[in-house]
């Protein structure tokens, strides 16, 4: 396989229209879209605009995509975790390599057929396990590996998810429902999992695990709450989650920028806060500002489905009247737990423990790995990343890697493309056979997640050498 390596995406949201496609605008010399299947036109022309992709090309569904011939050499799948298992299992059996967006799938049986198929048409498939490829957790990984910490002893994880996050996405969103779509351990965790099996280096043993929703429930909705928030709620000016606060005056982005310590983005975040009717004279003359006035980025975009995508204040409040994203967030059909935590032996004798909350002040990763030589801690943010070293010998404190706040630092701190580059490789290199994040390895967190689920429902500890016998079964 040469370069530029041809794709198909099938799913033109956040994933393959921001990512995958920008990825593929900058670096045309290895990566062409040439066929694109969305439901929504409004983003599948967009795609196909951006990419110079024919109207020949242009799919409404997966199902029209495929009834073609082999058109490319990847087929990039990215929609919704339910909608995973039978565009994958088609582009596997049709000869394409796969690009999958996690998990793979929201139900064990599919996560075991998919490997199955991969093994058995030797294709490659890459998982979107982004959080190897960050300059953070590699670096983790790199002093683990040197054998800085000694042997390793326990890994305490947490995963923080920001309160408007958890609000937007697994309550008003499309992962609130695990009937619908996932279990929140899977859906939001299987990164973490996957983190905790890779720094590990050993396949994990027993696992148990708690957790259920506590706050956002009916009995908890305001007296008088409607069902909408603009329909009239009478504790909009109290209420941390009324739907323009997130919405309109991006006040969780204020937030996340006011605890970086990135100085620029901090008087941007003030001018945004403080100075709106200024800020809306200026952003008419200069483009910067205009981009910070109507704010358009993560979670704004899932406002706008079929709609033309203007950003203005007056449109995101006709959105928010009617979309699922403006409702109260106490009377939603929302069923996925907002506090969890695992425990987890493995093989080798190392425990760890996997801490999620919805409440958090600040959205990313907190972790604390003690070895018998030092012990490491790390802080990743969205408002900044940082990694201590402590040797216990000499007792002293070193700050071994540091990141700050950029406009293009994202949830995932630019490992996409490192992802994408790491992809690419496997798929021209005759040394290299699976990326990194490969079918068989990530089918372990997902084991992982799914025993955690498990646990939690049954209240039992899970025998992993059990567990998967069971699920080779399926």
């Amino acid at each position: 396989m040469e370069l530029p390596i041809s794709a198909v995406l099938i799913g033109a949201g956040r994933r393959g229209l921001q990512i995958y496609g920008n990825y593929a605008l900058r670096f045309k010399n290895k990566l062409n879209f040439v066929a694109i299947a969305e439901p929504i036109k409004t983003r599948r022309v967009k795609f196909a605009y951006l990419h110079g992709i024919p109207s020949n090309r242009c799919y409404k569904s997966w199902e029209d995509l495929f009834s073609e011939d082999k058109l490319a050499d990847v087929a990039f799948i990215c929609t919704q975790d339910q909608m995973h298992t039978d565009p994958c299992l088609l582009a596997l059996e049709k000869g394409y390599h796969v690009l999958l967006e996690k998990p793979m799938a929201h139900r064990l049986e599919d996560c075991i057929k998919i490997v199955k198929k991969v093994e058995e048409t030797g294709k490659i498939l890459g998982v979107s396990h982004v959080l190897r490829y960050t300059g953070f957790f590699s670096t983790i990984y790199e002093i683990i590996q040197k054998g800085l910490l000694g042997d390793i002893i326990n890994i305490t994880h947490r995963e923080n998810v920001m309160w408007y996050h958890y609000a937007h996405s697994y309550v008003r969103g499309p992962w609130a429902n695990a009937d619908k779509s996932s279990p929140m351990i899977l859906t939001k965790c299987c990164h973490d999992l996957d983190l905790l099996y890779y720094m590990v280096g050993s396949l994990p043993k027993k696992i148990s695990s708690f957790g259920n929703l506590i706050h956002f429930k009916s009995e908890n909705a305001p007296k008088g709450a409607p069902e909408f928030c603009l329909d009239g709620c009478p504790i909009k000016d109290k209420c941390l989650y009324y739907a323009p606060r997130t919405y309109i005056d991006i006040i969780p982005q204020i937030q996340m920028i006011e605890k970086s310590d990135n100085k620029f983005l901090k008087i941007l975040g003030r001018l945004r806060k403080n100075h709106v009717n200024f800020l809306t004279y200026i952003s008419k003359i200069i483009p910067l500002f205009k981009e910070l006035r109507y704010y358009g980025d993560f979670p704004i975009y899932y406002l706008y489905t079929d709609q033309k995508e203007d950003y203005s204040d007056e449109v995101k409040v006709r959105i928010l009247k009617k979309s699922p994203y403006g409702r109260c967030v106490y009377k939603c059909d929302n069923n996925v737990v907002d506090h969890q935590v695992v425990n987890i032996e493995f093989e080798n004798g190392v425990t760890a423990n996997l801490t999620m909350n919805g409440f958090s002040e600040q959205e990313g990763r907190t972790l604390r790995i003690d070895g018998t030589k030092a012990t490491l801690k790390g802080e990743f943010h969205i408002s900044g990343e940082k990694i201590f070293y402590y040797d216990h010998f000499s007792g002293k404190e070193k700050l071994v890697y540091k990141k700050k706040l950029t406009r293009e630092s994202g949830e995932y701190g630019v490992g996409d493309f490192e992802l994408l580059n790491a992809y690419i490789d496997s798929l021209i290199s005759k040394e290299k056979t699976q990326p990194l994040t490969n079918a068989r390895e990530c089918l372990e967190s997902h084991l992982m997640a799914f025993a955690a689920n498990e646990s939690r429902i049954k209240g039992t500890v899970i025998d992993m050498d059990e567990f998967r016998k069971k699920s080779n079964n399926l």
